[in-house]
């Protein structure tokens, strides 16, 4: 199992945008300060600005930054097209290169997270 924690601008906001957005399932949520959500094998921690001992383990952590988790799809086009639909912001446009196609996606905070879905093997 893994986890990610993000600080963000406003946590309930935040929380809505992934669980509505990208399915993620509330775990624990302090309005206004914390919230917990899970999607399959990961964590996603969302934390207010000073909330918690985030605020003096080296530095002031804010949001917005260009860490972000990596949210792997089999149908990048259709997620894309229904987040577009919900009124989701991208930043920039989808690349092609590498081991598949990507697009990136700001959370309300501007956190990005990264769609990606790999190439899809050739039939010889």
């Amino acid at each position: 199992m893994a986890s990610v924690r993000y600080i963000v601008n406003d946590v309930d906001r935040s929380a809505e945008f992934y669980r509505n957005l990208l399915e993620f399932k509330v775990d624990k949520h302090n309005p206004g300060k914390f919230a917990a959500l899970k999607h399959d094998d990961l964590t996603l921690y969302l934390s207010a600005p000073g909330a918690g001992s985030g605020g003096t383990a080296g530095g002031s952590p804010e949001p917005g930054g260009w860490n972000r988790l990596m949210f792997v799809t089999d149908d990048i086009d259709a997620l894309m097209s229904r987040l577009s639909d919900a009124g989701a912001k991208f930043r920039g446009e989808l690349s092609e290169a590498g081991a598949g196609r990507a697009r990136l996606l700001e959370d309300p905070s501007g956190n990005l997270v990264e769609l990606f879905e790999f190439k899809k093997e050739s039939a010889h």
